[in-house]
């Protein structure tokens, strides 16, 4: 195998399933509401409390696609008023580690990516 052979799992077919895959997770609240989750099972309210930002609407999609991923589980309780809460699944706690291999990654770089802005100047055209 070559050096970057292994970019083929990146690139796929022709990155549409993977890109449609890492596009929900490297979105502006996924790893975010991961991160929460990690702590352990939250409510709807304590969730939103706990992620300054982000609104309620905003929230409930994110939680929706997650479940639908399979990232989270929602638990509802037959109760008044109805309490519904947000864990983790083993599939939603496996992303753990990438993203903090990633947010190392990032914060290892940021003065050299914050250097290259600073000096960046568009060439003509673009």
């Amino acid at each position: 195998m070559s050096d970057y052979e292994h970019t083929c799992l990146i690139r796929g077919d022709g990155g549409a399933t993977l890109r449609a895959i890492l596009d929900q997770i490297c979105n502006k609240w996924t790893l975010l509401i991961v991160a929460t989750l990690d702590r352990g099972t939250l409510r709807f309210t304590d969730l939103h409390r706990q992620i300054p930002g982000i609104s309620q609407r905003m929230l409930t999609l994110t939680l929706r696609n997650l479940e639908r991923d399979g990232l989270v589980a929602r638990t509802v309780y037959a109760e008044v008023p109805p309490r519904v809460e947000y864990e983790l699944t083993p599939v939603g706690k496996s992303l753990i580690p990438p993203a903090l291999a990633l947010a190392g990654w990032a914060i290892e770089h940021v003065p050299h990516i914050e250097a290259s802005r600073a000096a960046y100047q568009p060439k003509p055209g673009r």
